[in-house]
């Protein structure tokens, strides 16, 4: 009888231990590079001169993964691969220099997002766990999504939606639910205790304004579901294009300063920084009042050209930007309220992208507000429809969306 009890408590011991680590070890990690990025970006936007060094920027952080990097080059593939096929590990070594060279790509002007860097750190720091505690290949799996969920969800300040983006990201359509505890624990502790820190998460405005819902109503939303799905299809194939031009450069240290060079140029041709870095200010503003409408391909073409020719960084939130300018411009040409456009644009490109539509319901009602549920779902859903089979993971496991629409419905 004695004998029968210790096994479960052990196992509620040693889970627990996990969790309390992750969570603390990387939502305060995520405090700092909150806190980092904010002062970088500070000192960007106050001596916008800086960006004449983007090329060489660049050069110093493809050189030191080059010579350093090793497997951490792979970056969030690496991640799934370890998911889909448990090796070696995760090298220590990705987390530091991730953290570092995000840093310096939006230091210098780069176009880039966060959201890549808190993943891998998350993951990162998790996978190490398995080096001091016997763990077996399903738990590892776990372990990950842990490590995952924690660094989103401490990034963004979005717990359930951090959680469900790691359950949902190595394959659409499966919840492993044997992981749903720990992962679920690790999002929610990791971001109490980034906040615990000061509050650095952005502050997005709760989506106030509905139409009254009609056929009408739901046409128009799916009509903007389908732009945002293109848009999304347009990121992928444009990053994946400028990404098989860069590599057709031979020495790898030029790609860099020829990407560099064009960003930068593009920039002082514009005469304006608010396609650049995170763009959090023109995000706000595309919930309030009309913007110009190629913010959005603007900010396409200087995100794949930074990440394409091999700046670290992340494409969530320029994929928020993308879809929030994009929702503000069919405002336009669609009768719906503008804040309501962005709103769903905001979430809805990055579904089509990362092909996450639940985690991107779930995230956009924690930061607009529940009662939007299912708007942000029907924008979601026809953004992933309409962006196609593949996303910005390369490796990424994905069901055809037909089987994804089959699957909400018989559940």
């Amino acid at each position: 009888m004695i004998k029968s009890v210790f096994p479960p408590i052990r196992f509620f011991g040693k889970w627990t231990f996990i969790v309390l680590l992750i969570s603390l070890s990387i939502g305060s990690t995520s405090a700092l590079f909150l806190w980092l990025l904010n002062q970088v970006t500070t000192v960007r936007e106050q001596n916008l001169w800086v960006l004449i060094f983007l090329p060489i920027a660049g050069l110093g952080i493809v050189w030191w993964y080059q010579r350093y990097g090793g497997k951490a080059q792979k970056g969030n593939n690496l991640l799934l691969k370890e998911y889909y096929h448990p090796d070696d590990g995760i090298p220590w070594k990705m987390a530091p220099m991730i953290i570092l060279t995000t840093l310096a790509t939006h230091l210098f002007g780069g176009s880039a997002g966060r959201e890549g860097t808190a993943v891998q750190y998350g993951a990162t720091l998790a996978d190490q766990i398995h080096k001091i505690i016997r763990l077996t290949k399903k738990e590892r799996r776990v372990l990950l999504l842990c490590g995952i969920a924690a660094g989103f969800s401490s990034l963004f300040g979005t717990p359930l939606a951090g959680a469900l983006f790691a359950l949902e990201m190595v394959q659409l359509g499966r919840v492993r639910w044997r992981g749903m505890v720990p992962v679920v624990s690790s999002a929610l502790l990791a971001n109490w205790t980034c906040s615990l820190y000061a509050d650095l998460h952005t502050t997005y405005p709760p989506l106030t304004v509905f139409p009254a819902w009609s056929t009408q109503t739901i046409v128009y939303l799916a009509l903007a579901g389908l732009a945002f799905g293109l848009a999304a299809q347009l990121f992928s194939r444009t990053g994946d294009l400028l990404g098989h031009l860069f590599k057709k450069i031979k020495q790898v240290l030029l790609r860099p300063i020829i990407g560099g060079t064009l960003v930068v140029g593009i920039v002082f041709l514009l005469q304006s920084s608010r396609h650049i870095g995170l763009g959090i200010p023109t995000i706000l503003a595309s919930f309030e009042q009309p913007l110009p409408f190629y913010d959005f391909f603007i900010k396409i073409i200087l995100t794949t050209l930074t990440l394409g020719s091999g700046f670290k960084g992340g494409e969530v939130t320029p994929l928020f930007f993308i879809g929030a300018t994009l929702g503000n411009a069919l405002a336009a040409v669609i009768p719906l309220p503008i804040a309501l456009l962005a709103t769903t644009g905001f979430v809805s490109v990055f579904a089509g992208c990362t092909k996450t539509p639940i985690a991107c319901t779930v995230m956009a009602m924690e930061l607009f507000g529940w009662h939007g549920g299912l708007f942000f779902l029907i924008t979601c859903t026809v953004s992933l429809l309409i962006s196609g089979k593949y996303g910005i993971y390369s490796i990424q496991k994905k069901r055809l969306p037909g089987r994804f629409i089959k699957r909400i419905f018989r559940s």
